[in-house]
């Protein structure tokens, strides 16, 4: 089944602020959320297309290739979408905590199945020219793995974690509100569930050290400046068997010496002479295939575009380019030999 429109789902307009996304996204969660419909598979889904729609509309460069492509444009740049409502809230979890109060998820007690790896943001400076025929990038990423002495747990050789007598192993203090079951992490144990008495020497208990992980990135064709690529699972590992967080990598791209880059449109500006105003000429050009010969029409006005479909930039998610736009500038030359100036002369002595 296709998607809404995320727009249509928070029941926003277009031009729709950031603020007015937040509150048109807290209503519709606070409908069917998961502790307020026990079981409810119908509400589950419209809360995971709400919480979709607001993590697409509420981040700037996922808006951008949104509005810009649609749904092909989030999957040029990664987005793959929501697909557990556990997720949902690990990835909003600051959000959660302003709408409830709390943790803002309270599973009807369920325990987390562990914690989510933090994100990794980075950056790749591409040229024009990859920028149009899409490339692959190796990036080294320094991420903190788990430790080799204390395989992760922190804790020093021969000595166990106890469990935490605050929380009793679950991570997370859970009060009912009414219809609303809500839970908040465990201030003692940090949610983990344990304590170390007796942290590992190596990595000072942290069952971490960093080490450089290298993340093949394959970049599509037609990604613009400014657009931010989402890898899923190339972020910091989780713990406690949780899952990997996300790498977030942010494209610059090289402007071009003579093209000009507007949406899936290239502009390039050409200059010619009266003559060829006049009778009509082949001019080179630049295209993103190489230098190209264009028909400037007999007549041609200053001003005047020519208009070459498909010659423009690819469209993220392969469907079709956008066109090249020759902008003609008629050069007036500031100085004329008197052959050119008699010949001009009895030029504009001729009648029409």
């Amino acid at each position: 089944m296709a998607a809404r429109d995320y727009y249509e789902v928070l029941g926003i307009a277009r031009d729709a602020d950031p603020e007015t996304v937040k509150k048109a996204y807290r209503k519709l969660a606070l409908q069917f959320h998961p502790d307020r419909n026990p079981d409810d598979k119908a509400a589950e889904d419209k809360f995971k297309e709400a919480s979709e729609a607001y993590e697409v509309l509420s981040d700037p460069s996922k808006r951008q290739a949104y509005d810009a492509y649609g749904m092909d444009g989030l999957r040029g740049i990664g987005y793959g979408g929501v697909t557990d409502v556990r997720d949902i809230f690990t990835h909003f979890q600051d959000l959660f905590g302003d709408f409830f109060g709390v943790g803002g998820f309270g599973g009807g007690g369920r325990q987390s199945p562990g914690v989510r790896g933090r994100d990794v943001k980075t950056r790749v400076t591409l040229s024009f020219a990859e920028s149009a025929n899409g490339a692959k990038r190796e990036m080294a990423l320094e991420l903190p793995i788990p430790c080799e002495d204390c395989k992760g747990s922190g804790v020093a050789k021969g000595t166990k974690p106890e469990t935490c007598s605050g929380c009793r192993g679950t991570g997370q203090y859970s009060t009912r509100r009414g219809a609303f079951l809500f839970s908040t992490t465990c201030p003692r144990c940090g949610g983990s569930g344990q304590i170390v008495r007796t942290p590992c020497e190596a990595c000072e208990g942290s069952g971490e050290r960093v080490s450089e992980k290298k993340v093949v990135v394959s970049i599509p064709a037609g990604i613009a400046d400014g657009m931010t690529l989402k890898v899923s699972g190339q972020g910091e590992p989780g713990r406690q068997g949780g899952p990997a967080g996300h790498l977030y990598v942010g494209v610059r791209v090289e402007p071009h010496e003579r093209l000009v880059r507007d949406g899936d449109d290239l502009f390039v500006e050409v200059a010619i002479t009266f003559p060829q105003a006049a009778l009509g000429a082949k001019v080179s050009i630049p295209t993103l295939e190489g230098d190209f010969e264009v028909e400037v029409p007999a007549g041609a006005q200053p001003g005047d575009v020519v208009v070459l479909h498909g010659r423009g930039m690819p469209r993220v998610g392969g469907r079709g380019r956008g066109e090249l736009r020759v902008i003609l500038r008629v050069v007036v030359p500031k100085r004329l030999s008197k052959k050119q100036r008699d010949i001009i002369q009895k030029l504009s002595e001729e009648k029409e």
